[in-house]
């Protein structure tokens, strides 16, 4: 990225080193942070100036705690690098998603993280941004992001997320089930999901689906609970054996209706975790068995380290995706103290660590801000 640190009162031999080291006009000035060769050495430059990095993450769903985590992640991550990190949610709203990135163009934000957005307009927008001088990471967007020069397209693992989880419905139902399918198409990682759900369809031909449906909405857990209480009417009781939720969301609203009609013959296969999730699936007889995942905070985390690399003028990938585990009810529930997203590591090794593009100097940089 290129800023601009040209001060009227500087004398022009300063100002033809700063021209050396590459700023632009159009930004804020910046001054350089006190015992930079002290404290920060090392440091890209960029980082180094008193006025604050702002980055804008902007997501298109919402309205459940896998946003707040991911949004959460981002935050601190970037807050530990001493970049203020401003987020937005649009709720699902494709049209408030899309006039929040192009009000962002227009202040002063030096990086971006856009995450769902699933149209061609999400790809003129990136862009856009772009073609402004800005940095973007995006997730879980659309695929053709990956082909923008300079973008980085990131993503769970969704074949994995889904191969874990309906493995382990084929198992447990012995490759014989009625199962309801929570699904939305028109999102990158639900296209993703349904591929290897078409999959498992054809190689389990004693696999049968007999209800789909599902849709993204600002409460989707509340009208997927009505949905499911409503779809339970139409099949009596032993008529299905378990629902495969493609989204925790999906998941969430299904096992309170499940539970609400005494129908906890079904089981659930989901996908994506949080501490509400954990909750649901560590109580005494709920549905929710199984849910593949990623850690949302990580996510988050993750993406926010290549903005910043990107920021410092070094190599990022094209595309990158996040590894996937299966956490299993019996495991939670044999835990001896109560497990959330945090000692989840307890159980599943690994679980929200990374040190993917965590550069010694970033070390630094949260170092220097703890002071």
């Amino acid at each position: 990225m290129k800023r601009n640190f040209f001060r009227s009162a500087m004398v022009s031999s300063i100002a033809a080193i700063l021209l050396l080291t590459g700023c632009t006009s159009g930004g804020e000035s910046k001054q350089a942070k006190g015992n930079v060769n002290a404290s920060l050495k090392g440091v890209p430059e960029v980082f180094t100036m008193e006025d604050p990095i702002k980055i804008k993450v902007i997501r298109k769903i919402g309205g459940d705690d896998h946003t707040a985590q991911f949004l959460a992640g981002a935050k601190e991550e970037g807050e530990a690098l001493g970049l203020q990190v401003d987020v937005f949610t649009a709720n699902g709203d494709t049209a408030k998603f899309h006039d929040a990135i192009n009000q962002a163009l227009n202040q002063d934000y030096d990086g971006f993280i856009i995450s769902h957005g699933d149209d061609d307009a999400t790809v003129e927008d990136v862009k856009k941004i772009v073609k402004a001088g800005k940095s973007v990471v995006t997730f879980d967007s659309n695929p053709k992001l990956s082909e923008v020069e300079g973008v980085t397209l990131t993503s769970q693992d969704d074949e994995a997320l889904a191969k874990l989880s309906l493995e382990q419905l084929v198992k447990d139902q012995k490759g014989k089930a009625n199962i309801v399918y929570l699904w939305v198409d028109g999102f990158p990682p639900m296209v993703r999901r349904d591929k290897v759900y078409k999959e498992t369809l054809v190689a389990n031909p004693g696999i049968k689906e007999i209800e789909r449906f599902g849709v993204a909405t600002a409460n989707t857990t509340v009208d997927t609970q009505n949905a499911v209480a409503a779809m339970l009417n139409k099949h009596p009781k032993g008529s299905i054996d378990a629902i495969f939720a493609t989204w925790d969301a999906f998941a969430t609203g299904a096992a309170r209706a499940i539970k609400e009609a005494g129908r906890n013959e079904i089981k659930i296969y989901g996908i994506d975790v949080s501490n509400a999730d954990l909750q649901e699936i560590q109580t005494a007889g709920s549905p929710w068995k199984y849910t593949a995942a990623v850690d949302p905070k990580l996510i988050g985390a993750v993406d926010l380290r290549i903005l910043a690399k990107k920021l410092a003028g070094e190599e990022t990938p094209q595309t990158y995706d996040l590894e996937a585990s299966l956490v299993s009810q019996d495991a939670l529930q044999k835990s001896k103290d109560p497990v959330n997203m945090v000692n989840l590591a307890n159980i599943i090794d690994g679980w929200g660590k990374s040190t993917a593009f965590e550069e010694d100097w970033m070390k630094i940089l949260k170092e220097h801000n703890k002071k």
